[in-house]
């Protein structure tokens, strides 16, 4: 993570004060202080006026396909620009006064898009979609087949669809505020490399921010560093929506960092997303699993997470599906829900600290109120070399529930500490049912597929 982190660093530096340049080039004070010009070509010499009634569309292509042309950025002055339909052509630059440049949807499938256009950057402006509804699967910002696309410090308002769509790019988005999106604030298909780092989203109809691929495959994108909240379920399912960030059929991705809060379902979801990262993360209310790994993933990092409520805190599961391979450790999870609020999936009950199944190690971590178990192992027969070591457990029904059914796999439960737990410090399970005493005080030696040792149990 550290060597990702610094080359996402090594990446940005040299942008990072893009769009604070441009403020600041309007907006320095005295008798010298730059004009528009100093940003790029002033729009105005091709009749773009800011604060005009009438639509500027046509006018406002032709500027960015003269100075695209010529690979010379188009400056938007301060004021509002009614508009629609915008084409990038490659090497366009679209650049405003942050904060001060806005562009407000007129009318069109999207405000502004790009199909095959490489080099491409918009800076600086405020994109305002009004809520006017969007077609299915388009972006207010809608981006195909083009490389080296840089989103920076623009802000995006009342996308009546989604708010940013990209399918096959590459590049990167950052320092942008994404606010009131309809349906996904940021959905990434078929990425290449793709950097989502430093973004405000603030209210999702579905999801913060999706990385989909159409089948299984390598993508590589990296998100970090994000403030992701109020990600609401309107579209209803058992978990495709209500997630801060979805990660779909995309493999070795990287969800760092972020601070997410207020989530209908998951703070991070990895479905069939094989060597997942997710660590670091700052994760309150969530109202489903936090963090999960499910269906037919092949490894899973989760690491050095806090999660502050939530029915689940992490979850590796579906090892009938081919979900294995995972290290669960560092993280910190507490104050676990005893149920999972109506509407959400009903799929493995609630108060669950951590659940593993499969080929996977839950070691250092801490947990704490969890109403049904602290960490729980396997399902039924789903379970297979699983070692928990290290970790403490605090104030849990069930401390370590673990698979004892015929046909359940091994697990080496070691060196814990258990304290005050009501059923029981190490309980045996058939599926959601405790079936032994406490293990903990003896007995597990009658099955097979445990190793009990040098647990501290209070």
């Amino acid at each position: 993570m550290d060597l990702d982190r610094r080359h996402l660093f090594a990446l940005t530096a040299a942008t990072a004060g893009f769009g604070a340049a441009a403020s600041s080039a309007w907006a320095a004070p005295g008798p010298a202080a730059p004009t528009i010009s100093a940003l790029g070509v002033d729009a105005g010499q091709f009749g773009v006026r800011p604060g005009s009634a009438d639509d500027q569309s046509r006018a406002l292509q032709r500027a960015l396909d003269e100075t695209a042309r010529t690979r010379r950025p188009l400056a938007l002055p301060p004021g509002v620009y009614r508009a629609g339909n915008l084409q990038l052509p490659a090497g366009a630059q679209l650049i405003g006064v942050r904060g001060a440049t806005r562009i407000v949807l007129t009318d069109g499938p999207a405000l502004i898009a790009a199909t095959g256009a490489d080099h491409i950057t918009l800076s600086g402006l405020l994109l305002d979609g009004g809520k006017r509804p969007l077609p299915e699967r388009r972006g207010l910002v809608q981006l195909e087949s083009c490389r080296s696309i840089k989103i920076a410090d623009c802000e995006i308002r009342g996308a009546g669809r989604n708010g940013i769509v990209g399918i096959g790019i590459d590049g990167e988005i950052i320092d942008t505020e994404i606010i009131e999106t309809a349906d996904v604030a940021i959905h990434m298909l078929d990425a290449r490399g793709l950097v989502i780092a430093r973004n405000r989203i603030d209210g999702a109809g579905n999801n913060g921010i999706q990385v989909w691929r159409s089948i299984a495959g390598d993508d590589g994108t990296i998100v970090v560093d994000n403030r992701i909240e109020s990600i609401d379920n309107r579209s209803g399912g058992s978990g495709q929506y209500g997630n801060a960030v979805n990660v779909f059929r995309a493999a070795n991705v990287i969800v760092g960092g972020n601070r997410i809060r207020s989530c209908a379902f998951s703070a991070v979801r990895g479905n069939a997303a094989s060597n997942i990262h997710i660590e670091g993360n700052s994760v309150s209310d969530t109202r489903e699993v936090a963090l999960y790994a499910e269906f037919g993933f092949e490894g899973a990092l989760i690491a050095n997470n806090t999660i502050d409520g939530a029915a689940i805190g992490v979850s590796v599961t579906n090892f009938n599906e081919g979900g294995r391979l995972a290290v669960v450790q560092g993280n910190i999870i507490r104050n676990l829900l005893a149920r999972r609020p109506a509407g959400t999936d009903a799929g493995d009950g609630a108060g669950i600290g951590i659940s593993v199944e499969a080929d996977s190690t839950v070691v250092g971590n801490v947990v704490e109120n969890a109403p049904t178990a602290g960490i729980m192992l396997g399902f039924g027969h789903y379970l297979r070399d699983v070692a928990v070591t290290g970790n403490v457990v605090r104030k849990a029904d069930i401390g370590i529930a673990v698979s004892v059914v015929p046909g359940a796999g091994s697990a080496l439960i070691a060196n814990n500490v258990i304290a005050e737990t009501r059923r029981g410090a190490i309980v045996g399970m058939a599926r959601s049912n405790p079936v032994t005493g406490d293990l903990a005080k003896g007995g597990a030696e009658q099955y097979a597929n445990l190793a009990l040792s040098g647990n501290r149990v209070r």
